[in-house]
């Protein structure tokens, strides 16, 4: 019982997950229960000792934790925190900003044909939407590749 109450308190802290740390925690999201060298080669890092340390600091910080057995697993309650941002849509994780770009990228296209018969005003108003569309994009990319294992 003291175990648990030690990992719900250390996920209280607030430290965001990077890098290679992410990967691996996704990697066990995805792949469940898991030993180092799996890890390793899963996440593609140059040795299990890489692993190992970042392993350390998930373990930590309580977002992973490992059994009697020396495999480690995900702490499911705390990949709300670890993927902030996020989807879930089945086994896929995409950046909630990727709803907004699909949206908006049909309304621009859609008002882009109707600004056609407009007057020079509208089509302003359309370059605007579109320049920010592109911004939607970009910053949904981004995300994106920060997940990428």
């Amino acid at each position: 019982m003291t175990k648990v109450v030690h990992v719900i308190s250390q996920m209280s802290k607030s430290q965001e997950v990077r890098g290679n740390a992410l990967k691996i925690y996704l990697y066990l999201l995805r792949h469940g229960s898991s030993e180092l060298r799996d890890i390793q080669r899963g996440v593609g890092l140059s040795s299990a000792s890489l692993a190992s340390y970042h392993l350390g600091k998930l373990t930590e910080a309580g977002f992973v934790v490992q059994d009697e057995r020396g495999r480690y697993s995900a702490v499911k309650e705390s990949s709300d925190r670890v993927l902030e941002g996020y989807s879930r849509i089945g086994p896929a994780i995409v950046p909630q900003l990727f709803f907004f770009a699909v949206l908006f990228t049909v309304l621009v296209a859609f008002f882009s044909f109707e600004a056609l018969s407009a007057s020079g005003f509208t089509v302003y108003i359309v370059a605007i939407c579109a320049a920010m569309v592109l911004v939607f994009w970009y910053e949904t990319v981004r995300l994106w590749r920060r997940l990428a294992i």
